[in-house]
């Protein structure tokens, strides 16, 4: 899958890697993609859970090295350091993924824009002395963003314009945790398992002596307790929101997400979606855009799409799909 391994995200990876087994259930914990991950799964052998831990580690280490955008020799640092200047060569795996984001570039009506990462930067509401960005600045970052514009044509990539950038993510930790499920089911025989990378989830299966897996929807007017508890066999779980990572300026609260077609933050009464979907890319983005778009808007995009199911928590009230308590269980 890539270039090469980066030493440091390998080290990093499988050294925070943590085994825990309990009544024939592993428990994989690790820290990849920024986040803290969790591999739970059932197995029936002395030594059956090792193969697929090694398997995972190694992968999730592959993936990140390729896929970063902050590793200048991963195929987005390397295509990011090319903009405007040359093509870099990709490969079958790459082009999968970035078939992903065409999808979801049409189906959010360009809301989810790949190539917005001029944009983000602009907006670093982690800095200790968060400054608002010019509008003429904010406007030319915005001329950037442009996923159509991309070429792609005899297995390379090309963005034209110098400046332009991509960042995956938004989907590309959803895409490893649906490309892990995949694996675990074709090549390891596993059904009863759950991918969480940084409460971005697919379950499949369930736990010993329960009908399904139990997924905690954390409340964004208490953060830290869960508001409600979700049943899920065969469906991801993903959760957007603005409220633990925000500014406040001048007594104006800036939330961390970017709405690329104003190129401000988001600002309305919203502060978390969540969403039941058949896959974690699309529980993701329709997590993400349906927060951006606002509770009307939102709620009729997730209901758009094929057995989807949502949530949409604002600072006085909860909206929901119409099928959506039926996955909750408490």
């Amino acid at each position: 899958m890539v270039l090469k391994k980066n030493k440091l995200v390998e080290d990093r990876t499988k050294t925070s890697a943590v085994i825990s087994l309990n009544n024939n259930l592993c428990e994989l914990n690790f820290h990849a993609l920024g986040t803290n991950c969790t591999v739970k799964f059932k197995y029936f052998s002395d030594n059956g859970y090792k193969p697929f831990c090694d398997y995972v580690l190694t992968w999730i280490v592959e993936f990140e090295s390729r896929y970063s955008r902050f590793l200048k020799d991963s195929v987005i640092g390397l295509i990011n350091s090319n903009a405007g200047i040359s093509p870099v060569e990709i490969n079958e795996e790459d082009e999968n993924l970035f078939k992903v984001c065409d999808e979801m570039y049409f189906f959010t009506k360009g809301v989810f824009d790949p190539t917005a990462l001029p944009l983000i930067k602009l907006w670093n509401w982690n800095t200790k002395n968060p400054i608002i960005p010019e509008k003429k600045t904010i406007e030319s970052a915005k001329k950037l963003i442009n996923w159509r514009g991309a070429e792609r044509r005899n297995s390379s990539f090309f963005l034209p314009e110098k400046g332009m950038q991509i960042d995956l993510g938004g989907v590309g930790k959803e895409y490893a945790v649906d490309q892990i499920v995949k694996i675990a089911v074709t090549q390891f025989g596993l059904n009863d398992l759950m991918i969480d990378f940084g409460q971005d989830v697919f379950a499949l299966g369930a736990p010993s002596g329960k009908p399904a897996w139990h997924i905690g929807l954390d409340d964004a007017l208490n953060p830290g307790k869960c508001w409600a508890g979700v049943a899920i066999n065969n469906f991801a779980v993903a959760s957007s929101g603005d409220y633990l990572r925000y500014f406040v300026l001048n007594d104006i609260r800036y939330s961390h997400i970017i709405d690329i077609r104003s190129g401000y933050p988001v600002s309305h009464e919203c502060r978390s979606v969540s969403v039941i979907s058949p896959s974690c890319v699309m529980a993701g983005i329709l997590s993400t855009t349906a927060f951006i778009l606002g509770v009307e808007s939102g709620l009729k995009l997730i209901e758009s799409y094929y057995r989807a199911e949502g949530c949409i928590t604002t600072e006085k009230y909860r909206s929901k799909t119409k099928k959506f308590d039926e996955h909750v269980v408490s």
